[in-house]
């Protein structure tokens, strides 16, 4: 994708759904190689994220936080089926509002709506999720996102 004039847009990261977190951190640090360089838990939400690097990424990561691998452990026990433990790509942008205003435009569903001014959700014309996550703080709430529903799944 082409940047708009003054607009950057940064990868973050990719997100896989695992079954068992302890033999995923075994494949993906000890045998893969990756090293872990963040982790949160969620009670309330009854999750873990464990955000994985490769070596040669590690210094800019540990300043930026990507490029990552999210590992999302769900607590509860699930079996992933057609393609669900793959989770979504996300990346970074200057103006949610306005990525998303083009991507509206140009007749992709917003999926879920930048109403915080801090996320959204859309899919590829294959189906992929993408998450689109604001730079730095938040926009303030702004029409018509803050009014819009969401549209099927993300």
């Amino acid at each position: 994708m082409a940047s708009q004039e003054g607009k950057s847009m940064r990868y973050l990261h990719t997100m896989v759904r695992v079954k068992d977190l302890d033999a995923s951190l075994h494949f993906y640090c000890e045998l893969f190689g990756l090293k872990e360089i963040r982790r949160y838990e969620n009670e309330k939400g009854r999750f873990t994220l464990v955000f994985l690097v490769a070596d040669g990424d590690h210094d800019q990561a540990k300043g930026t936080m990507s490029p990552c691998l999210e590992l999302t452990y769900n607590w509860d026990t699930e079996d992933y089926t057609g393609g669900r433990n793959f989770g979504h790509l996300a990346y970074e942008v200057d103006d949610i509002y306005a990525i998303c205003q083009k991507l509206m435009d140009n007749g992709v569903t917003i999926n879920r709506p930048p109403r915080d001014g801090h996320m959204a959700f859309v899919r590829s014309p294959d189906g992929i999720s993408i998450e689109i996550l604001q730079k730095g703080a938040d926009l303030a709430p702004a029409e018509p996102w803050v009014s819009m529903p969401n549209t099927g799944a993300w």
